[in-house]
Protein backbone atom coordinates (compact mmCIF):
# COMPACT_ATOMS: atom_id res chain seq x y z
CA UNK A 1 0.00 0.00 0.00
CA UNK A 2 1.34 3.43 -0.96
CA UNK A 3 2.52 5.54 1.96
CA UNK A 4 1.06 8.92 0.97
CA UNK A 5 2.96 10.79 3.67
CA UNK A 6 6.27 9.33 2.50
CA UNK A 7 5.40 10.18 -1.10
CA UNK A 8 4.61 13.79 -0.15
CA UNK A 9 7.86 14.03 1.82
CA UNK A 10 9.96 12.95 -1.18
CA UNK A 11 8.16 15.48 -3.37
CA UNK A 12 8.67 18.26 -0.82
CA UNK A 13 12.39 17.52 -0.62
CA UNK A 14 12.63 17.38 -4.42
CA UNK A 15 11.00 20.81 -4.61
CA UNK A 16 13.43 22.15 -2.01
CA UNK A 17 16.38 20.88 -4.03
CA UNK A 18 15.10 22.44 -7.24
CA UNK A 19 14.41 25.73 -5.49
CA UNK A 20 17.92 25.69 -4.04
CA UNK A 21 19.46 24.99 -7.44
CA UNK A 22 17.57 27.86 -9.05
CA UNK A 23 18.52 30.31 -6.30
CA UNK A 24 22.16 29.30 -6.41
CA UNK A 25 22.29 29.72 -10.18
CA UNK A 26 21.12 33.33 -9.80
CA UNK A 27 23.64 34.16 -7.06
CA UNK A 28 26.32 36.77 -7.76
CA UNK A 29 29.02 34.25 -6.90
CA UNK A 30 29.20 31.07 -8.98
CA UNK A 31 27.99 28.02 -7.08
CA UNK A 32 27.81 25.74 -10.11
CA UNK A 33 28.78 22.59 -8.19
CA UNK A 34 25.97 23.14 -5.72
CA UNK A 35 23.52 23.94 -8.51
CA UNK A 36 24.28 20.66 -10.27
CA UNK A 37 24.21 18.68 -7.02
CA UNK A 38 20.76 20.00 -6.10
CA UNK A 39 19.44 19.45 -9.65
CA UNK A 40 20.59 15.82 -9.45
CA UNK A 41 19.06 15.42 -6.00
CA UNK A 42 15.74 16.86 -7.20
CA UNK A 43 15.68 14.41 -10.08
CA UNK A 44 16.62 11.46 -7.90
CA UNK A 45 13.88 12.23 -5.38
CA UNK A 46 11.22 12.65 -8.05
CA UNK A 47 12.15 9.30 -9.64
CA UNK A 48 12.03 7.67 -6.21
CA UNK A 49 8.60 9.24 -5.64
CA UNK A 50 7.38 7.47 -8.78
CA UNK A 51 8.69 4.18 -7.42
CA UNK A 52 7.01 4.82 -4.06
CA UNK A 53 3.75 5.30 -5.96
CA UNK A 54 4.23 1.80 -7.37
CA UNK A 55 5.05 0.53 -3.84
CA UNK A 56 8.47 -0.56 -5.10
CA UNK A 57 11.39 -0.83 -2.66
CA UNK A 58 14.15 0.91 -4.62
CA UNK A 59 17.84 0.44 -3.90
CA UNK A 60 19.94 3.11 -2.20
CA UNK A 61 21.45 4.63 -5.31
CA UNK A 62 22.07 8.02 -6.88
CA UNK A 63 22.09 6.48 -10.37
CA UNK A 64 19.29 8.14 -12.32
CA UNK A 65 19.57 5.67 -15.21
CA UNK A 66 18.97 2.79 -12.79
CA UNK A 67 16.04 4.56 -11.15
CA UNK A 68 14.53 5.40 -14.53
CA UNK A 69 14.90 1.77 -15.65
CA UNK A 70 13.11 0.66 -12.48
CA UNK A 71 10.31 3.11 -13.27
CA UNK A 72 10.01 1.64 -16.75
CA UNK A 73 10.02 -1.92 -15.38
CA UNK A 74 7.18 -0.91 -13.07
CA UNK A 75 5.02 0.45 -15.88
CA UNK A 76 6.02 4.11 -15.72
CA UNK A 77 7.32 4.79 -19.21
CA UNK A 78 9.17 8.07 -18.74
CA UNK A 79 10.92 8.45 -22.08
CA UNK A 80 13.82 10.33 -20.48
CA UNK A 81 17.08 10.57 -22.43
CA UNK A 82 19.47 8.05 -20.83
CA UNK A 83 22.55 10.13 -21.68
CA UNK A 84 21.10 13.19 -19.96
CA UNK A 85 20.31 11.07 -16.91
CA UNK A 86 23.85 9.69 -16.91
CA UNK A 87 25.30 13.18 -17.22
CA UNK A 88 23.20 14.42 -14.32
CA UNK A 89 24.01 11.36 -12.18
CA UNK A 90 27.69 12.26 -11.98
CA UNK A 91 26.83 15.42 -10.04
CA UNK A 92 25.61 13.38 -7.05
CA UNK A 93 29.21 12.74 -6.02
CA UNK A 94 31.62 14.48 -8.41
CA UNK A 95 30.58 17.97 -7.36
CA UNK A 96 31.11 17.22 -3.69
CA UNK A 97 34.91 17.12 -4.13
CA UNK A 98 37.48 19.44 -5.72
CA UNK A 99 38.40 18.77 -9.32
CA UNK A 100 36.50 19.14 -12.54
CA UNK A 101 33.75 21.62 -11.72
CA UNK A 102 30.68 22.27 -13.88
CA UNK A 103 30.30 25.37 -16.00
CA UNK A 104 27.46 27.84 -16.08
CA UNK A 105 26.06 26.10 -19.17
CA UNK A 106 26.27 22.67 -17.54
CA UNK A 107 24.52 24.06 -14.47
CA UNK A 108 21.66 25.41 -16.57
CA UNK A 109 21.38 22.08 -18.42
CA UNK A 110 21.28 20.23 -15.08
CA UNK A 111 18.37 22.40 -13.97
CA UNK A 112 16.63 21.89 -17.33
CA UNK A 113 16.84 18.11 -16.92
CA UNK A 114 15.51 18.34 -13.35
CA UNK A 115 12.62 20.50 -14.57
CA UNK A 116 11.81 17.93 -17.27
CA UNK A 117 11.73 15.13 -14.68
CA UNK A 118 9.70 17.29 -12.31
CA UNK A 119 7.16 18.12 -15.01
CA UNK A 120 6.70 14.48 -15.99
CA UNK A 121 6.45 13.26 -12.40
CA UNK A 122 4.02 15.91 -11.23
CA UNK A 123 1.84 15.25 -14.28
CA UNK A 124 1.98 11.49 -13.67
CA UNK A 125 1.02 12.02 -10.04
CA UNK A 126 -1.78 14.43 -10.96
CA UNK A 127 -0.15 17.38 -9.19
CA UNK A 128 -0.02 21.01 -10.25
CA UNK A 129 2.97 21.75 -12.41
Amino acid sequence: MVDVIELKDWIAYAEEDLGSAKLLLKAKKSFFSAVCFHAQQCSEKYLKALLILKDFDFPKTHDLVTLDSLCNQNGILTGFDKQKLADLTKYAVQTRYPGSQPTSEESQEAINIAIEIRKFTRSYLGLKK
